[in-house]
């Protein structure tokens, strides 16, 4: 295939050698007549591993040249790869003017060309960024978009110094468009690249970089809290990590990775309390450690918030009430913490929980309830049925095979979901925690 790469930095130099060696014929497009003297000459416009003699070999072979002229290389080109820089602005916002002055370039070009046009957007970006690039397209190409043209979202997962390697085994290919002709060209493009592809919604694809990203960066410093803790305790802190990442189960894996609502138990509350604790008494400031609890706090008040903006009158009932499906346990549950709040501000709360019944309930949990929420076996009903028919409002805090059907069977019930039941996806009456 035909394509252009617009910016010769660190993304388009290596898009445009790696292109080359997946049989592509590839133009490269930059301001800068020193980077494309660079590309012509067979020499690439970086230093990185093997990209020397990518560029280099598909140099010589013809598959590779540069030009300055925008639109002479979108005209010979099927498709338009935006690999531009987006720096970040004194505020800590991208700065997106290149990537959308670019965009402008592609769109004058597209006036004279003939036939359908796909734009992939390479360059770091956030959210919104597609929709506006395929107005600034549009504007100045005075052509339709999704009809005449269409732009993919195609975030890159390179990293410095392996990023040749990482280019042809990247952990996904994520592409996110309205065009699904867009779509199509572009997985014809990576064909040849061993990886799953994840066709996705725009959104989806233009913030999944910021996630991976930060998420990165809080595995180092978590890393690195746990390292510090470590050496005043004069332990290997790399013989922990080890043992921590044989866990593939519960550390290293998707588990605990669904938006919803906070934790809570006996455990995870107690033990990051702890940890926290022992790094404060060794002089050590735990940064992010220390602020998991804050946040969880945080998620409970996003719940309580929402239920009390979006409730129909008074009367609300709960659906789960112990800290986690599948035990009766109600210690530190942040649904409790939930209908003491709601207790007090006067709404009359209905709760279901399979697994809790007061005539079961023995030794400290017992002693809890009567210590916290003495007025729970007032609360308590004995079916789903019931807190639905008692209810206006339904909260969902767990998860049960009855429920979507009862969900749907009650559209006229206001529903409130923190465990997301399906997939399903705030709509009308049916509104999700964080989705």
């Amino acid at each position: 295939m035909r394509i252009s790469i617009f910016g010769l930095g660190y993304v388009g130099c290596v898009s445009l050698g790696c292109l080359a060696e997946l049989g592509h014929e590839v133009i490269g497009v930059d301001v800068s007549g020193f980077k494309v003297d660079l590309i012509n000459d067979g020499k690439p416009t970086i230093v990185e591993k093997d990209i020397d003699k990518l560029i280099a070999d598909h140099s010589a072979a013809g598959n590779i040249r540069a030009s300055l002229d925008s639109s002479l290389s979108v005209d010979q080109t099927d498709v338009s790869i935006i690999c531009v820089g987006t720096p970040s602005s004194e505020d800590g916002s991208l700065n997106l003017d290149f990537l959308y002055h670019c965009a402008a370039q592609i769109g004058k070009a597209l006036r004279s060309k003939a036939g359908f046009h796909t734009i992939a957007i390479r360059s770091t970006v956030m959210p919104g960024t597609n929709r506006r690039v395929s107005q600034i397209l549009a504007d100045a190409s005075g052509k339709t978009a999704n009809e005449d043209f269409g732009v993919v979202s195609n975030p890159e997962f390179l990293r410095e110094g392996s990023a040749v390697k990482d280019y042809f085994n990247p952990p996904v290919t994520v592409l996110g468009s309205e065009s699904q002709r867009a779509l199509n060209i572009m997985k014809e493009i990576y064909k040849d690249i061993k990886a799953d592809v994840a066709e996705t919604e725009v959104g989806v694809a233009e913030i999944i970089k910021y996630v991976n990203n930060s998420y990165h960066a809080l595995k180092v410093t978590f890393a690195n809290e746990v390292g510090n803790v470590c050496k005043k305790l004069k332990i290997d802190s790399h013989k922990v990590m080890d043992v921590f990442c044989m866990d593939r189960q519960l550390n290293i894996s998707d588990y605990y990775f669904k938006p919803g609502f906070a934790y809570g138990g006996s455990c995870l509350p107690k033990d990051l309390g702890a940890l926290v604790n022992l790094s404060e008494s060794k002089e050590l400031q735990a940064y992010v450690l220390s602020s998991v609890h804050p946040s969880n706090e945080y998620q409970k008040q996003i719940a309580l918030s929402l239920i009390i903006e979006k409730s129909v009158g008074k009367n609300i009932g709960l659906v789960g009430i112990s800290f986690k499906q599948g035990t009766d346990d109600l210690r530190y549950s942040p649904m409790v913490d939930l209908l003491q709040e709601l207790h007090q501000q006067g709404y009359q709360v209905r709760v279901y929980d399979e697994n809790v019944s007061l005539s079961l309930l023995i030794g400290a949990n017992r002693e809890y309830i009567q210590s916290y929420i003495p007025y729970l076996s007032d609360m308590l009903v004995d079916s789903l049925q019931d807190v639905f028919t008692q209810s206006d409002t339904i909260v969902i805090s767990q998860k049960s095979p009855l429920l979507i059907s009862l969900v749907d069977q009650h559209s006229d019930k206001k529903i409130l979901d923190l465990v997301r039941i399906d997939s399903r996806t705030s709509n009308g009456n049916y509104v999700g925690l964080c989705w």
